[in-house]
């Protein structure tokens, strides 16, 4: 599809979409999106993973992004998450809908089903991880880091869609590329931790400082290498289990979409609010630029 529609490269603000889908691995398009227009957005912190689809879905102006690239080409540690969100929220973007394929840590949580994650635990080494730096200091709240009700939403999309879900869990993201040892999978089930991943913690505290609802939909595609019957995990397995998962995120979405409002009744919209605690006057010009989609409505 992306061949058929012209493609635009901007720096400019285009209010293009005011929902976001970023899909993960197995998710590289989404269907049924019209009058779909691809751009390409430049940011101050680089080129986002592709250029964004925009146009409606489910009555609802979207911006779509995959997140590795079409052709799967960018290594988790190799995504420009800034780039990504700031490019969001360059276009209007006021909620994201993440698409993430993860493995088990719980024999409740089967392949096939989703878990609508509520909360992240740390394991990465060295991501940039956030927009403020460069003059300007801010330290934002984190201790729910998903909008809870843009979460319900996709719990209902799933119920809606028949697709089996599991309402909150814990997502530890390790920073990969290679899958866990034995002896990190039995310790991260040990911590208490119900799915693993290797790229939406930080998406998350990224979305948290631009002021963007952010709500992660967890594909299970495997039990990691833990599970006594389940004890290697491989690609072949994986890309199976993704394809029938994409199929299914992709009818979630449009569920998800069906009930969302135009209002956004949660704090992910003020996140930024007594926030930021250098002087004003001495923040750089430079800086201000930079974030100017980000902080224009509390720094002039």
């Amino acid at each position: 599809m992306a061949q058929k529609n012209k493609s635009v490269r901007t720096s400019a603000a285009k209010k293009s979409a005011a929902i976001g889908i970023i899909g993960g691995s197995g998710l590289y398009a989404m269907a049924g999106i019209e009058g779909a227009r691809e751009i390409r957005m430049k940011t101050p912190f680089g080129d986002p993973s592709d250029a964004f689809m925009i146009g409606a879905l489910e009555g609802k102006r979207v911006a779509f992004l995959a997140r590795h690239g079409r052709g799967h080409r960018i290594l988790p540690s190799e995504i420009n998450y800034r780039a990504n969100i700031y490019a969001m929220k360059d276009l209007g973007v006021e909620q994201i809908l993440s698409v993430s394929a993860v493995g088990s840590l719980r024999e409740e949580m089967r392949p096939l089903e989703f878990a609508i994650v509520d909360q992240f635990f740390d394991r990465t080494r060295g991501r940039i991880a956030t927009f403020f730096g460069g003059g300007l200091v801010a330290h934002v709240g984190f201790d729910k880091p998903t909008c809870p009700r843009l979460s319900a939403a996709a719990v209902n999309g799933c119920e809606r869609s028949g697709v089996a879900a599991h309402k909150s869990g814990t997502y530890v993201c390790m920073e990969g590329p290679q899958f866990s040892t034995l002896a990190e999978s039995r310790a991260y089930r040990q911590m208490g931790f119900d799915v693993i991943g290797m790229t939406n913690l930080t998406e998350a505290k990224l979305a948290r400082e631009a002021e963007i609802c952010y709500a992660c939909i967890a594909m299970i595609t495997d039990y990691d290498c833990w599970h006594p019957q389940h004890d290697s995990v491989t690609v072949p397995d994986i890309i199976s289990n993704l394809n029938k998962n994409a199929a299914n995120v992709q009818k979630v979405l449009r569920e998800t979409l069906r009930s969302l409002g135009s209002t956004r009744e949660c704090k992910c919209g003020s996140a930024l609010a007594h926030t930021m605690l250098t002087d004003h006057k001495l923040i750089p010009a430079a800086t201000k630029r930079r974030l100017g989609p980000i902080i224009a409505k509390y720094i002039s």
